[in-house]
This record gives structure tokens, C-alpha cells and sequence, in this order.
């Protein structure tokens, strides 16, 4: 590692150090015009600026980068980030957004805001437990900060920042229509307008789609296992695993001046696949996810103040599944359970925020920024379908037929309910001051204070130095803390026979230093080179059943990124991360997360009008967790193809994608809390096709 890394950094500077000499002959300002940023970023400070001078290591992925590389789900396309590789877990095949080699089963380290609004789901922490995906029709660019932003975003802006940034009026400009079908029965339709409706300017999203997805085989499950205990054949594996899935997607977008308006609601269907570690054939849970905000943003709000403030709430209600789910199959436990273990958890929270923060340019070579927010995060409703108690033993309805499960909840059974409704209040302020310390140096620093109702205080700081080293080198040295606040399961779950929460755990910590440098060797041709390391401190983690702050990871690794346009139609990217994480306990390799990943991606217009793209994607060297004596996961490589065709018969579009080209068998590894000595299997070949319509 420290070998890649040194021979990594002198070629990189060489080459720099070349680039500048060979322009010093030039006219500075001259090429500064024409090697310009063409990218700009705005979550890194909270306004729009040039992503190579941003104070962070970034990445933007915009409307016209989805549709050269054929992403149609949000997974997809952040799978093309430097540092990131986007694996599942058993539960519903639930996105895991490794980052830089932190890689958990909730993935709570990793903030996802919605137009600069966080989604997290305080039951775990998560998306939610029934993600099921986020469609791209309608998202305008995704922005991703890669390290800490508590400094900024507070809670679990831990090891990185994405923000999903949707279409307004003037990002459609008209009506869109289209439609998709292709493998495992996949298809999707949508409509999208934006316009005028009086004096708004408005856009609105319409999508629903559905798959009965792949039938990937698991050889063995958790059931497996306690078959050779109890000397019974009850696993269903070998068998496939359950990977339908169904949605809907609502987006409204209406604006006026300074004035914003956003409304959307998202319903998802989702298969079961594993919840229990053992194969579920039929099982399915539903959720669905509201979300409303009012924005206002005024440049010139006041002599050298610019002001904006947001209020806004979502709903978020993980409903219970039909058919139940099964966790352990009919027979599981020597026959304990003659109908399967059953257990259908459903829960439902609210989330209110208000925000407001003001740019202040009064002071000569400063820019600051000052903001103040308070959130409420509510669980307030809790249900489920079981048919056992917290020691494993079966329980019925007695009202029914033998072994119907019973419905519990927190007022008519709270000594079998898997937790009670809680609340929580955060209150937080943050001040941020970009200093133009001396010509072609730039001090970005910052510290946020959140204050939390149910475990106290926690303050975050970061700083950055950016460097114009030369009209085409930019070099930055970045250091930060950053915090992931306990999920609600982790701090109050009872009644559960696996693990059970410990309202004195502390948020986990990480603190982080980067050093980033950033070549434009000509106008063609762009370069990163991005070294970190990191030490997470407090992880929780369950410790004989109860979740305690039991552990700590160290890391380090490096990302190198280039985008070359070959020819004036020929674009080439492709980046490599290299990382190595540590469990500090056990002094082991953190695992899950890979050492390696290659990405790379040609876009061709080989003749006005026709694109034709080609995807590769190299992950490897895969451990697993401390104490899990599982062979390594293998590595795979997958090749993806796109061939576009834009503006036929008038204002149509249509394209083919195919993914995984040559079928290759890849797995992503189980957690060892699943119980599960199979991991999962990712998809074969499949073929996509999709037309458009724009009016």
C-alpha cells in the first residue's frame, strides 16, 4: 500500500511539475480562460463554486453522465464514484454505500440528502428499511462529498455526503414521455412536464415500474445451518432468492422569485429475500415515504447578505408485508415452529425541520456563512405480525387457527413489541469562513454544534487549504470530524432475542485528513489524485445482545480519476481506489469493503446522433469480517453496453443497454450477523430497451 502510494504521488507531481513548467512560457490568464472548470459544485461550502477549488474531495454526476452511461437507479450510477462501491445486504437487498472502506450492514455512516434535505430514516439510521431504489428520469445531477461533512450537514455526514439534486421547469422544458421493458420481466413508464401554470414555474414527475427481478441461487442459508443442529432437512436452499419489487414515484416542483415549493411521495413493494438469514420465497413488505418542503433563497437580501431558510417535513411508514415474513421456514427449530417463524415488524415516523442560513461578504477576503436549524424526529407509531416472543418461544393467537400469528403493538402488548414510540429534538448552529488568505490560497474553515435530546452535545469542526498552484494544479490539504448519531433500534429496541438497544451508547466519531491534487494537463485531458486516512472512534456494535460503542477502524487509501476527450466525440474516463481499513481490536482487515476497484467508461458518437458506450467495473479483494472463517469473496469484473439514438422520426429517442455482457457469476458478501454462509448473487445478462418522447 504505502508503495502504490508514494510511486502513485511522484508520478503524479512529475507530470504536474511538467505541465507547469511547459506553461510558464504562456500567458497565465490566457489559459487560465481555456482550461477553465467546466463543473461546478455547491455542497462542499453551500454555494456554487468550481469543483477542482472546492474545499473537498468531489464528485458530480450530471443528467447528461446518466444518460451516457444507461443508469436508470441511483445505485448505478454511484457506482461510478471513485472510492464508492455499492453493495446489499440480505434485508430487502438494501443498497450498502461502501465508502473508502467503511462498510457497514445499516450503511447509517453515509448522510443521502434530497435537494440539500436529509432523508434519514431515524429507525436505523438508514434510507429506510424499504428503500427499494430511486429512479433517474427526474434527478437533474447528483453531487457527493467524499469525507466528513458534520462541519456542515451534522449527523452521519460521516464518511461521505450525496445529494440528489432534482428537475426543474427549465431542466425539462416541456413534456417527457417514455417507457422500458427488458429482462426479469422489468418495466417502467413516466411522464414529466415543466412549464408555466400561471405565474409558477413548475415541473411535475409521474413514474411506476415494477420487476419481478433476477433468480439468483443461494446454496446454502441460515436454516441450513441449524438443520445440521437439529437433524432436520426444513431449509428451502438451494433456492432463489425473492427480488420483486414494485414502485411509484410523484415529484412536484413549483417556484416563483426567491420562492420554492417541493412535493413528492414514493411507495415501494419489495421482496423479502433473507430478513432472517434463511431463503423467503413469498414474502414481501410495503412502504411509503412523503416528503414536503417550502424554500427561500435571496441573493442581494440585504447589502452584503445573502439569505436562505428552509421548513419542510416527511413521513416515512415501513408497513407490514403480505404474505408475512419468514424468517425461519415451516420446520425450523426441530419443529417448533410447524408453519415458519413469523416476524412482521412495521413501524412509521415523521420528521418537521426548519433551517435558515446567510452568506455575509462585509469583510475584505472573507465569505461567511452562518446558519442555525432545529429537526424533531418522531417514531411514533410501531406494529407487528409475530408468532414468537424474545426468548424464541412460539407464541399464537388463540383466537385463530393454530400458529396465527398474533398482531402486537405498543399499547396493547408492550412486553412482546420490539419498541416503544420515542422522540427526539436536535438543535444545531454552524458558522463557515472562506478566506482568501493571500493570492492563489484559499482557508476554508468551519465547526457545527448539534444538540441532541437523548444523548447530549457534539461538536464538529473542519479546515481546509486550497492551493492555485498553477493555472492548471490545484493542490488541497483537508482535515475534519465528523459524527454518526444512534439509530432509535440501537438506543431503545427491547424484546428482541438477537440484539437489544442501550440508551447510554455515544454517537460514533471519525476524524479524517486528506491531501488532494487536481491537473488539467491540457483542455482535454483531467487528472485527480485524492490520498486519505481516517480513524473511527465509538462503533456500535451489538456486544452479548446489547449494542455498545465496542469497537474502532483505522483507514487509508488513495483515488486517482482522469477524463480524457480522445476526440472531439470520443470521451474517455476511468479512476482506481486503492484502500486498506483495519479493525483496530482484532487487528484484522475490517472487511467487506474492496481493497481494489477499476472503473472505466467510453462514450462514442461514431456518427452524428448515435452514441454507443461500453462500462467496466473491476471490483476485488473482498475480506471478510473479523472472526468470519469464510473464504475471501471472489472478484469480479462486469462489462456494460449502451447504444443511443437521439432525434429520430421527429422528437423520439430510444437506446439498448446491456448489462453484465458476458454473465459472469458475482456475488456480494453476507454479513456474518446474517447467519447466512451463501452470499448473494448479482444479476446475469440482462438487455434494456427504452424510448422517449420529449414534446
Amino acid at each position: 500500500m504505502k508503495t502504490t502510494s508514494h510511486c502513485a504521488i511522484c508520478a503524479f507531481l512529475a507530470l504536474a511539475w511538467t505541465g507547469i513548467a511547459v506553461a510558464q512560457s504562456l500567458d497565465e490568464e490566457d489559459l487560465a480562460l481555456a482550461y477553465g472548470d467546466k463543473s461546478t459544485i455547491s455542497i462542499a461550502t453551500g454555494s456554487q463554486q468550481p469543483i477542482a477549488r472546492a474545499p473537498a474531495v468531489a464528485t458530480v454526476i450530471t443528467s447528461r453522465d446518466i444518460e451516457a452511461m444507461g443508469a436508470t437507479d441511483l445505485d448505478q450510477a454511484l457506482e461510478s464514484v471513485p472510492g464508492m462501491h455499492v453493495s446489499m445486504t440480505n434485508v430487502a437487498l438494501n443498497p450498502v454505500y461502501g465508502l473508502r472502506g467503511i462498510h457497514t450492514r445499516y450503511n447509517p455512516q453515509i448522510l443521502m440528502l434530497v435537494n440539500g434535505i436529509p432523508i434519514t430514516n431515524v429507525f436505523w439510521g438508514d434510507r429506510s428499511q424499504l428503500w427499494g431504489g430511486m429512479p433517474l428520469e427526474n434527478v437533474a445531477r447528483i453531487e457527493i462529498i467524499r469525507g466528513p461533512g458534520s462541519a456542515l450537514y451534522g449527523a452521519d455526514a460521516f464518511s461521505g455526503v450525496i445529494n440528489v439534486i432534482t428537475k426543474t421547469a427549465s431542466d425539462i422544458k416541456g413534456t417527457e414521455v417514455g417507457v422500458r421493458a427488458g429482462s426479469f420481466n422489468a418495466r417502467d413508464a413516466w411522464l414529466q412536464h415543466g412549464g408555466k401554470v400561471g405565474v409558477l414555474d413548475a415541473a411535475f414527475y409521474l413514474r411506476a415500474g415494477n420487476t419481478d427481478g433476477h433468480k439468483g441461487i443461494i446454496q446454502q442459508d441460515a436454516q441450513s445451518t441449524w438443520d445440521t443442529v437439529f437433524n432436520t432437512n426444513a431449509s428451502l436452499a438451494p433456492g432463489s432468492i425473492n427480488t420483486e419489487r414494485k414502485g411509484i414515484d410523484a415529484r412536484a416542483d413549483l417556484s416563483k422569485d426567491a420562492w420554492r415549493f417541493r412535493a413528492a411521495y414514493q411507495e415501494r413493494e419489495v421482496g423479502a429475500v433473507a430478513l432472517g438469514g434463511s431463503l423467503d420465497p413469498d414474502g414481501s413488505g410495503r412502504s411509503s415515504r412523503l416528503y414536503l418542503d417550502m424554500d427561500y433563497e435571496q441573493a442581494n437580501w440585504a447589502p452584503e447578505w445573502d439569505v436562505s431558510g428552509v421548513i419542510g417535513y416527511y413521513d416515512i411508514k415501513d408497513k407490514q408485508g403480505n404474505p408475512d415474513y419468514l424468517l425461519f421456514p415451516a420446520g425450523a427449530f426441530g419443529g417448533a415452529f410447524p408453519n415458519g417463524m413469523i416476524g412482521n415488524p412495521g413501524h412509521s415516523e415523521r420528521h418537521t425541520h426548519a433551517s435558515v442560513s446567510a452568506f455575509y461578504t462585509g469583510f475584505e477576503q472573507h465569505r461567511v456563512r452562518l446558519g442555525a436549524g432545529y429537526r424533531k424526529e418522531d417514531l411514533y407509531e410501531v406494529r407487528e405480525r409475530k408468532n414468537f416472543d424474545a426468548t424464541f418461544a412460539p407464541i399464537c393467537d388463540p383466537l385463530l387457527p393454530p400458529c396465527t400469528p398474533i398482531v402486537v403493538d405498543a399499547t396493547g402488548n408492550p412486553a412482546l413489541v420490539f419498541m416503544l414510540p420515542h422522540k427526539r429534538n436536535v438543535y444545531y448552529a454552524f458558522v463557515q469562513d472562506e478566506w482568501n488568505l493571500a493570492q492563489d490560497w484559499t482557508l476554508t474553515a468551519g465547526v457545527r454544534h448539534d444538540n441532541y435530546s437523548d444523548f447530549g452535545g457534539t461538536t464538529n469542526p473542519r479546515i481546509a487549504l486550497v492551493w492555485d498552484a498553477a493555472y492548471n494544479v490545484v493542490v488541497k490539504a483537508m482535515h475534519g470530524t465528523a459524527f454518526r448519531a444512534p439509530s432509535f433500534s440501537e438506543l431503545y429496541a427491547i424484546n428482541n432475542p438477537v440484539s437489544v438497544g442501550s440508551p447510554n451508547i455515544k454517537p460514533e466519531t471519525i476524524t479524517t485528513d486528506e491531501l488532494a491534487f487536481s491537473w488539467q494537463a491540457t483542455s482535454a485531458l483531467q487528472n485527480n489524485l485524492n490520498f486519505f486516512r481516517y480513524r473511527m472512534s465509538a462503533i456500535i456494535l451489538p456486544v452479548a445482545t446489547m449494542y455498545q460503542n465496542a469497537s474502532e477502524q483505522t483507514g487509508r487509501g488513495l483515488e486517482l480519476e482522469s477524463t480524457y476527450d480522445a476526440t472531439s466525440n470520443l470521451r474517455l474516463t476511468g479512476s482506481y481506489s486503492l484502500q486498506h481499513s483495519t479493525d483496530e481490536a482484532t487487528g484484522q482487515d475490517a472487511g467487506m469493503a474492496p481493497h481494489r476497484r477499476l472503473f472505466a467508461r467510453a462514450d462514442w458518437r461514431f456518427v452524428p446522433l448515435w452514441q454507443f458506450g461500453a462500462t467496466l467495473n473491476h471490483v476485488a479483494d473482498r475480506m471478510r469480517e473479523p472472526g468470519d472463517t469464510r473464504a475471501k469473496v471472489p472478484d469480479y469484473t462486469t462489462v456494460d453496453l449502451i447504444l443511443r439514438r437521439e432525434k429520430f422520426a421527429g422528437d423520439w429517442e430510444a437506446r439498448a443497454t446491456v448489462t453484465n455482457l458476458f454473465d459472469r457469476k458475482a456475488w456480494e458478501p453476507t454479513f456474518k450477523s446474517a447467519g447466512m454462509p451463501s452470499d448473494l448473487p448479482l444479476a446475469g445478462r440482462a438487455v434494456y430497451v427504452q424510448i422517449r418522447l420529449s414534446i
